[in-house]
């Protein structure tokens, strides 16, 4: 298992492109690699978790979908960073929208993400340290979103647990703070990505606007969210 294949992915090292876009939704990961990339090829398919690996621009870019939570998606993160030799991993994802000044369908790009998860208090050793997004990847991502003329919003998410939460002031808590969206993933990324040294980012689309109460439908989540993808994708290749 050294290069590949593992319990969760197909392949062997080589496989996978060194930098990888991470959507949660296989039908996502599908859609990205059949209208984005060039000479595509299918890499893995173990339990539904579609991978593909392509071209964009000449630049070889692999897509894995990773499922919804920081346990899930660890599984993927891990294997692709350990066995397959992945170097940059940049997530592309949805939230829920938490902050005045963001709508639904605006890009935000995580610069930090604050969490409540046990998992990623276990990987930093009990202690509560900073998930960070890597600066690199950052200020491209700024740098491509601004010569694009791509609205992109940085700052703070929270990573959180559960879906169906049990605090109806979580919310209200947490745009008081700052606080851009919440989601299910984006502190398990930046920590295992500082706990093995490589690179990581996270761009996410709101596709619940929490504080006006719209939500986006399900087709529009698996296949839009263009200016995400096309922002990535220039990191990718830069």
């Amino acid at each position: 298992m050294a290069a590949g294949p593992t319990p969760h992915l197909e392949g062997t090292l080589g496989d996978y492109a060194p930098t990888v876009l991470l959507p949660g939704d296989p039908k996502r990961a599908r859609f990205i690699a059949e209208n984005y990339l060039q000479n595509v090829k299918l890499v893995n398919s173990v339990r539904g978790a579609e991978g593909f690996t392509g071209e964009f621009d000449g630049t070889p870019v692999s897509v894995q979908s990773v499922g919804m939570g920081i346990p899930s998606a660890l599984i993927y993160y891990t294997e692709l960073i350990r066995f397959f030799g992945v170097k940059k991993l940049i997530r592309v994802g949805s939230c829920g929208g938490l902050s005045e000044s963001v709508r639904l369908g605006d890009l935000i790009c995580a610069s930090a993400a604050g969490t409540d998860s046990a998992a990623v208090q276990k990987l930093n050793g009990e202690l509560t340290l900073p998930s960070l997004a890597d600066w690199d990847l950052l200020f491209s991502a700024v740098n491509v979103a601004k010569s694009a003329g791509i609205h992109m919003s940085v700052g703070p998410v929270f990573t959180s647990d559960l879906f169906y939460g049990p605090d109806p002031e979580l919310f209200p808590k947490l745009t008081s703070r700052g606080i851009l969206g919440v989601e299910m993933e984006i502190a398990g990324l930046y920590t295992i990505a500082q706990v093995e040294n490589v690179k990581a980012l996270a761009l996410v689309t709101v596709s619940d606007d929490i504080i006006r109460q719209e939500i986006m439908s399900s087709v529009d989540r698996e296949s839009t969210f263009d200016e995400m993808i096309k922002v990535a994708l220039e990191i990718a290749k830069n």
